[in-house]
């Protein structure tokens, strides 16, 4: 186990929180969409909130899923043909999301349609990418080889992996509302409903959190191949971060009483400003903690295999490429990672503030 396998390894759990994180609250306000956004106003307000940042946002997966490829290929072989229809089924999701983005705006008599795509092509994929996680931790059967031996996509539901794409679910949907609180105009409805959703997805996802733990906790204490228990406090330590950073999302900033925008304060139940953008940065480190949490408790694993599989887990001892290989990339990593964040620099600036229609 090289020193390059173990940094590649907490990357790619990197790129993934990244996307988690970033197109998560994409996803979040797609599948909002349709709960929210009350009339014509609502749904330019929320499509302009995320029109900027989307499509960059999904690099992360792009990135994520091309680094598993090139660093452990056994890993990436594995988990993309034991959940091909799954990921065909995010990959259509994205693409319907996609289209619906676009076209909504220039194709106005079938625009219902496309609003019902583009709640669709969100919420499939926020629920599936949970689906997929809680597989990957629970197990799933192979054989001698690493090759998954069970039934495409219904062998990977079960009330764990459901547990768990539920809480996915709901962590983006949380997101989703604490963005559009953050950019949706001051006091309008959009917003007030935006920051009142909020806090009870986050319960939600609070208590899917523990129900979660406890079921794992269980699941995996009479396996041989379980946790490592040398990691034990970094896992509390994620598991104590997680927790603390979404109960901050949730109790941050009172509701107050103003009298419109008009004196410089906000109105019946609206958040302020800065009480909107902390909610959303506490709510995206609670989503970055998760990510690391299931790290730390997967290491050196990347992908564990069911009691009753014949094959083992797979590890960094057994899958991971070449030093040459995983050099070469650590050298295109330092070129090309500060350009991406540099991009992403660059766009949330350039389009910080909440949105403004022209009509107004």
């Amino acid at each position: 186990m090289s020193a390059l396998a173990i940094l590649w390894y907490f990357l790619i759990f990197l790129l993934i929180a990244g996307y988690f994180i970033l197109d998560g609250f994409d996803l979040g306000v797609g599948t909002l969409f349709p709960f929210l956004c009350k009339d014509e106003r609502d749904k330019q307000i929320a499509r302009r909130a995320i029109g900027p940042v989307w499509d960059g946002n999904e690099v992360w997966l792009l990135t994520a899923g091309g680094a598993l490829f090139a660093a452990f290929p056994d890993a990436y072989a594995t988990t993309f043909s034991g959940f091909y229809l799954a990921i065909m089924l995010v990959l259509f999701g994205l693409i319907v999301r996609a289209v619906s983005f676009e076209f909504h705006a220039g194709d106005k008599k079938w625009r219902k349609v496309w609003d019902v795509c583009f709640f669709l092509g969100s919420a499939l994929p926020a629920l599936l990418f949970g689906v997929a996680l809680g597989n990957v931790v629970a197990g799933i059967p192979m054989d001698a080889a690493g090759n998954y031996i069970g039934v495409p996509l219904l062998g990977l539901i079960s009330p764990f992996t459901l547990l768990t794409g539920l809480l996915g679910l709901a962590m983006f949907m949380a997101a989703g509302a604490c963005w559009l609180a953050l950019k949706a105009p001051v006091g309008s409805e959009l917003q007030m409903r935006a920051a009142k959703l909020r806090r009870p997805l986050q319960l939600v996802a609070l208590v899917l959190f523990v129900i979660a733990s406890v079921y794992l906790f269980a699941m995996m204490s009479g396996r041989a191949d379980g946790f490592a228990p040398d990691l034990m406090i970094v896992r509390y330590l994620f598991a104590a971060l997680f927790l603390a950073c979404l109960l901050a999302s949730i109790f941050v900033g009172r509701v107050r009483v103003g009298h419109g925008e008009a004196t410089g304060t906000v109105t019946d139940g609206a958040i302020g400003a800065k009480s909107d953008l902390v909610a959303f940065v506490m709510q995206s480190a609670s989503a970055g903690a998760l990510v690391f949490l299931v790290a730390f408790s997967m290491f050196p694993v990347l992908v564990f295999a069911t009691a009753d599989g014949v094959g083992g887990p797979i590890d960094l001892m057994n899958a991971g490429a070449s030093e040459l290989s995983l050099f070469c990339m650590t050298v295109i990593l330092c070129i090309g990672l500060p350009l991406v964040l540099v991009y992403h620099v660059l766009i949330y600036r350039t389009f910080r503030g909440r949105v403004a229609l022209e009509s107004e």
